[in-house]
């Protein structure tokens, strides 16, 4: 590897079908107030992480969580306030994006329309002083796999926003030696129906490419469809970094398990002791082998796994119907525990209940989870 490609930027990737990837490893915090004194003080709260070579990474999260900002310390935009970044261990945290070799996507496109889109691909490439022929092969392998071969010569002023976006997300990638491409919400301009083919194409690329991807997003259902490992985050802290398995089956906080889901997870609030789980005087034994906290807790549970029982069957609760909706696949079970409003996805062929009927619902078993002071108990 060439020691000097990070510090000079007239230096030549060392090959051209070659990448340089980052172990990026992140541990700090950062205000954009001085001398903050409580959490409500920071954009980012302290936390640590890594993201491995060739990782598929999302940071996901409402707007003003803080995503936007750990990406742009990443890229180098912004310098942490507290504590640094690194590269392979190498610190970078005063370093510009152009020594870091980071490429950059944002939310809306970044091209140059005079130019068609081969020159917009080409343009990162002719920078760096590649050969013409190394930069042609390089233009048409990344226009192939966006399906733009057909529009190389096409003038980038006369193609929708759509094909733009992708000519931007085209020069993000076309560097071969990129350490890591982030991508700042950049399917905020396309049309949602088009949406999935990007986002398909973009896991795509990344399993041929190999390119260490973090992608910003507030949509559950791109970051969960895009990444392997996907960090959610909330008012400035990274509460769970996990896969999509991972963050459905065991969410590490209560926000975690309301935010990923449609509908999100159930939340049952109770008292537990050695007996088991107490809600609205009635109790819930534990399962065998089952151990939490004395005192105030929560159950959650996911609408998936709330299913019907008998009545007085073991691990379950008498529940008032408030709501019935059939939407064809399933059927949503909306009913009330203890003053708790709770919602039960069940399989399309349940028998329908009316509104005011009592239901018996399950809600201890292998699938339950349990919350204190938001976070889970293990």
């Amino acid at each position: 590897m060439c020691l000097m490609r990070r510090d000079c930027l007239c230096c030549p990737p060392c090959a051209v079908g070659g990448t340089d990837m980052a172990r990026i490893e992140l541990d700090l915090a950062h205000a954009y107030k001085p001398d903050p004194q409580q959490d409500s003080d920071y954009a980012l709260l302290p936390l640590k992480m890594t993201f491995e070579d060739g990782g598929a990474y999302a940071l996901l999260g409402p707007s003003g969580c803080g995503k936007t900002t750990l990406l742009n310390i990443m890229s180098g935009l912004v310098m942490p306030s507290q504590g640094g970044v690194k590269f392979d261990g190498r610190d970078v945290t005063r370093d510009s994006p152009q020594v870091r070799n980071i490429a950059q996507v944002f939310q809306f496109p970044v091209i140059y329309d005079t130019m068609t889109v081969a020159e917009n691909l080409a343009f990162p490439l002719r920078n760096r002083k590649l050969p013409q022929a190394q930069i042609t092969k390089r233009v048409g392998e990344i226009a192939e796999m966006l399906e733009m071969s057909g529009q190389l010569n096409q003038r980038a002023a006369n193609l929708s926003a759509d094909a733009k976006q992708k000519i931007s997300l085209g020069r993000g990638l076309v560097r071969p030696d990129v350490s890591a491409v982030l991508f700042d919400e950049p399917l905020t301009v396309i049309d949602p129906h088009l949406k999935w083919q990007l986002r398909r194409k973009l896991k795509q690329i990344h399993h041929e490419l190999k390119l260490t991807l973090i992608y910003v997003t507030h949509d559950q259902v791109e970051a969960l469809t895009f990444a392997e490992q996907v960090v959610v985050m909330t008012r400035g802290r990274a509460v769970q970094m996990g896969s999509a398995a991972d963050l459905f089956e065991r969410p590490s906080h209560t926000f975690v398990g309301h935010f990923i889901g449609s509908p999100g997870m159930n939340f049952l609030p109770g008292q537990a002791d050695a007996l088991g789980f107490h809600v609205g005087g009635a109790l819930l034994p534990l399962l065998p082998g089952q151990v939490l906290p004395v005192g105030d807790i929560k159950l959650g549970i996911r609408p998936e796994y709330l299913s019907l029982a008998l009545a007085q069957a073991p691990g379950a609760l008498p529940a008032v119907v408030t709501q019935v909706q059939d939407v064809g696949t399933h059927i949503m079970l909306t009913a009330t525990v203890a003053g708790h409003l709770l919602k039960a996805r069940l399989s399309a062929d349940a028998a329908l209940q009316a509104i005011g009927d009592v239901v018996w619902l399950t809600l201890m078993g292998e699938h339950t989870c349990f919350y204190k002071n938001e976070e889970i108990v293990p």
